[in-house]
């Protein structure tokens, strides 16, 4: 599937940005490892002679080197800016040092400028989209790129910039902070090593531009150019191509739009064919906040201006990503007619969850459709013990398979059993998920009254009274108010369950089962939570 196109929209570049003209002024910029001057329509590169642990430009041929390296591939996505690499020659005619050659862009239309300017950029997100789709379906594949992306890989370097950051908490960073961030990570990653595996085994894993950041991105009329990929060190460009574009998502956050984020990875999506879980964009996001975080933390350790603040706002970017992507088991149960299932739905569709629910599961093991009645008493028919427990047993299994692929499940069933509620606890523990224990409640004859009515309409959808049961959401339970009466009277104590009492008006109940939801073990929520957010 592909975006369908803005107006405005155009292809890859084809032909040479517009000069910027030699009336531009004269300016010079300095980096860590670089100094660059613009002048006229150039801009010049020089590497600076030093050695910063993670690079090494102490002797002129390893400069060279790296000269033709990053022309060589930035041209991937800039090809028309990126001219070539110049020596600068001594008195002696002999090369001395030298420089990237590249075309000067115009400063204002960098994405950095057009977004803080305010201007509708939805054109330029499609554009750039669609280019960085086609560049990560053309990049190369690999067995280290496989495993850059694994979750191992990515617990490692979380780690390691967890480990950075403490040397520099208390003066830059608080340490409570840096250290919930990290086991929120890790928490994450511990369960979700099927979604890992599947994201490598989808061929998303490459060698993409590393380090996409809104101030490098340039915005011309043709198409998109996109300078400065992470060229030092090829092992930090290998990963899954999500986590090459969650970097821009976060610098759209960063810069006040995290709208623009969103919208990005939409169109990401869409032009890549690609899907994903709601919490990996969320995880992958927060993993670029923390990676700005430490870089602002060691800046503000020098003396940078500004910086410390900046750590401090990236950091806690970084815990609302994770608390948003937190992975939920959420048991939702109740006697029937306690409006168990109407909250389980709403509750799903709110997380954006797998929901699963007994009834239907019941049905479908029988082969039939859910809304094919089966009345029965309690341990008769299909509600046999045995059948009751191949029901729970395939519940909690597909609920198992959703989580470690990254999704929250909500559990719909009765859970009158204190052995079942065991089996789900047991298994949020397996999968690192949060668990979350709702217990619908209504008044007895409340209840009954809505079986009753349940009943009726079903019996009226079957004689062709009313619209089909098959439209719109289908109530699979069989229960009657005399069964009802009966699970009751065996049913188990749930002390741990928070109670959910539905007599109120529907949206409050609603709200009141989410709000216990999200302000349960994860935390609070974070950006997006409610509606699942980051194009999952």
């Amino acid at each position: 599937m592909t975006a369908d196109a803005p107006a405005g929209a155009g292809s890859a570049p084809g032909t040479p940005p517009p000069p910027t003209g030699t009336a531009a002024p004269a300016a010079l910029v300095e980096t860590h490892s670089a100094v660059v001057v613009f002048l006229g329509d150039r801009a010049y590169k020089v590497k600076k002679p030093v050695d910063l642990g993670f690079l090494d430009f102490r002797r002129r041929v390893d400069r060279e080197a790296a000269c033709h390296r990053e022309v060589a591939l930035n041209r991937r996505l800039a090809p028309d800016v990126y001219l070539g690499v110049a020596d600068v020659v001594g008195e002696d005619g002999q090369p001395c040092d030298h420089l990237v050659v590249m075309r000067r862009l115009p400063a204002d239309r960098r994405l950095t400028a057009l977004v803080r300017a305010g201007e509708d950029v939805d054109v330029q997100l499609w554009r750039l989209a669609h280019r960085l789709a086609a560049f990560h379906a053309a990049a190369e594949r690999s067995p280290a790129a496989d495993a850059a992306a694994g979750r191992d890989a990515l617990a490692a370097r979380w780690a390691a910039n967890t480990a950075e950051m403490l040397e520099l908490a208390g003066s830059c960073l608080d340490p409570g902070a840096v250290g919930d961030v990290d086991r929120r990570a890790h928490r994450y990653l511990e369960g979700r090593e099927p979604l890992f595996a599947a994201r490598i085994a989808q061929g998303r894993a490459c060698d993409g531009h590393g380090d996409l950041l809104a101030d490098d991105v340039f915005c011309l009329d043709d198409a998109p150019r996109v300078l400065d990929c992470l060229d030092f060190d090829v092992r930090l460009r290998l990963d899954d191509a999500l986590a090459d574009v969650a970097f821009l998502a976060m610098d759209l956050e960063r810069l006040g739009r995290p709208d623009l984020g969103e919208r990005f990875l939409t169109l990401y999506r869409e032009h890549a064919g690609d899907s994903w879980p709601a919490s990996l964009a969320h995880h992958h996001v927060a993993y670029r906040a923390q990676v700005r975080a430490k870089v602002a933390a060691i800046r503000a350790a020098q003396g940078g201006a500004g910086a410390r603040a900046e750590a401090h706002g990236l950091l806690a970017m970084s815990r609302a990503h994770l608390a948003a992507g937190t992975v939920r088991l959420v048991v939702v149960g109740g006697l029937p007619g306690t409006g168990k299932t109407t909250v389980a739905r709403a509750v799903a569709d709110r997380l954006g969850a797998v929901c699963l629910h007994s009834d239907e599961i019941r049905k479908q093991q029988a082969g039939l459709r859910p809304d094919v009645p089966v009345p029965a008493g309690v341990g008769e028919g299909l509600y046999r013990p045995d059948v009751t427990a191949a029901v729970y047993a395939e519940m909690l299994r597909r609920a198992a398979v959703a989580l470690g692929l990254g999704e929250s499940v909500v559990l719909d069933a009765s859970f009158t059993s204190a052995g079942r509620r065991a089996a789900a606890r047991a298994l949020a523990g397996t999968a690192a998920a949060d668990l979350v224990e709702l217990r619908c409640e209504a008044p007895a004859p409340v209840a009954a009254e809505r079986i009753r009515q349940r009943l009726a309409r079903r019996a009226a959808a079957r004689s062709g009274t009313t619209a089909s049961a098959g439209e719109g959401a289908v109530d699979a339970s069989d229960a009657t108010p005399e069964v009802a009466a009966a699970l009751a009277a065996a049913a188990d104590p749930w002390p741990e369950a928070a109670t959910v009492l539905t007599t109120g008006a529907p949206d409050e109940v609603v709200e009141k089962a989410v709000g216990q939801v999200l302000t349960g073990p994860g935390g609070s929520p974070g950006p997006a939570e409610e509606g699942g957010g980051r194009g999952g």
